[in-house]
């Protein structure tokens, strides 16, 4: 295992966290706990030292699956990070409550790296008026808690604005991979960079982008087969994140053991400035073809919002074009039955305000009945029928 520097914490890092929001289960949809101890503990034996959880991932369960594997001299080998709920805080008082609970989940008396979870502009706002800060303060001289972070999916400025507000965060975790580099709803590459250079640690979520990355339609799989040195299309995506030596440590959302057993071995295998010119090249071939293979030119950037209708354009966009980029149609379609009824693209009356604010001249009332006819009726999308 490679180790890589947290930050300005003493501590060094297993390139590779084990991300427990994506454990094996079994029909009913429980976690297969036989079958997740013995992953963790694997990952544990060969060096992993940072596990990552949340309170609601696995309904709750993922924090009980981690006390349980821990035991036996386990808890002594690792960290543990997981997550305050902030959509779950209205008032103060919920922070004690869920962190205690969290704890007896975890049958630990603290956690050692504790984030507020999911920060967007509005929810950080919220909770900062709320005196969580002030909370995490308390919650760590009692030492409930170790080091204070947060996880984070909104703007490069947004993530600036939380970072300066408070000198007292020790990391964060941001959505990082080779197509995420400048998404204007994540922090990217100058949101790594500017948080890095503040001393915070950088743990990186997302490096497969959910999974699309490492199943890779003909044509991306064509670009990779050209490289001298070959990978899987999940290795190249995660040593593309090791690469950036602001990066502390990448997680990875591990379902079955053979994953857990590649993934190892590809954080053995890494380190910052390893890929050369010309696999970085390969990289952005991989990228330009991606984004060559997306339908609507939809940056997300949300001007067209609000819809007087109430549909959320971005979002249904934004489901279509990853259907279609990554050949994941079906995925797709489970996600948009997702959104509510009234917010989705079928609800458009035509009434044209979105277009008239769109800085990309995208035809909007044309693109949403092809998007609810391809993912919420079912049918087959026709690369040519375009607006």
């Amino acid at each position: 295992m490679q180790y890589r520097p947290f930050g300005k914490l003493d501590f060094r890092v297993s390139a590779l966290g084990f991300g427990c929001m994506r454990l094996p289960t079994v029909a009913g949809g429980q976690i297969d706990e036989p079958e997740a101890i013995r992953m963790l503990r694997y990952a544990i034996d060969q060096g992993v030292n940072y596990l990552d959880s949340g309170y609601g991932y696995h309904g709750g369960e993922s924090e009980r699956l981690i006390g349980k594997a821990l035991q036996g001299g386990y808890r002594e080998k690792v960290r543990i990070a997981t997550k305050l709920p902030c959509q779950l805080v209205t008032e103060y008082a919920d922070c004690d409550r869920l962190l205690n609970e969290q704890l007896e989940r975890l049958q630990t008396n603290h956690i050692d790296f504790y984030l507020l979870h999911g920060l967007r502009k509005p929810r950080w706002e919220f909770v900062r008026d709320l005196g969580v800060v002030e909370w995490l303060e308390s919650a760590r001289a009692d030492g409930r808690i170790g080091y204070l972070g947060f996880s984070f999916h909104d703007s490069p400025e947004v993530l600036k604005q939380i970072i300066t507000y408070y000198e007292g965060w020790d990391f964060c975790q941001i959505q990082y991979n080779y197509m995420d580099e400048e998404t204007p709803t994540q922090a990217g590459t100058e949101g790594l960079q500017y948080a890095a250079a503040k001393g915070l640690g950088v743990v990186v979520m997302e490096p497969l982008l959910g999974g699309y990355l490492a199943a890779p339609p003909k044509a991306i799989q064509a670009i990779w087969e050209k490289a001298e040195v070959k990978r899987t299309a999940a290795e190249w995506g995660l040593q593309w994140v090791w690469d950036h030596p602001e990066v502390s440590v990448v997680l990875s959302g591990m379902t079955t053991m053979q994953q857990v057993v590649e993934n190892v071995a590809s954080a053995a295998r890494s380190g910052p400035h390893q890929l050369t010119p010309a696999e970085l090249a390969l990289v952005a071939e991989v990228r330009d073809q991606y984004n060559k293979s997306r339908p609507i030119p939809c940056t997300q950037c949300g001007y067209c919002m609000p819809c007087p209708n109430g549909i959320d354009v971005p979002t249904s966009f934004g489901i279509f074009n990853r259907g279609v980029t990554y050949d994941s149609l079906d995925r797709a379609r489970v996600s948009y039955g997702r959104v509510e009824p009234g917010r989705r693209a079928s609800a458009c009356i035509e009434c044209g305000e979105c277009e008239a604010k769109c800085p990309q001249s995208i035809p909007i009332r044309d693109w949403l009945p092809i998007v609810h006819q391809v993912l919420g009726e079912g049918a087959s999308y026709d690369p040519s029928r375009r607006p």
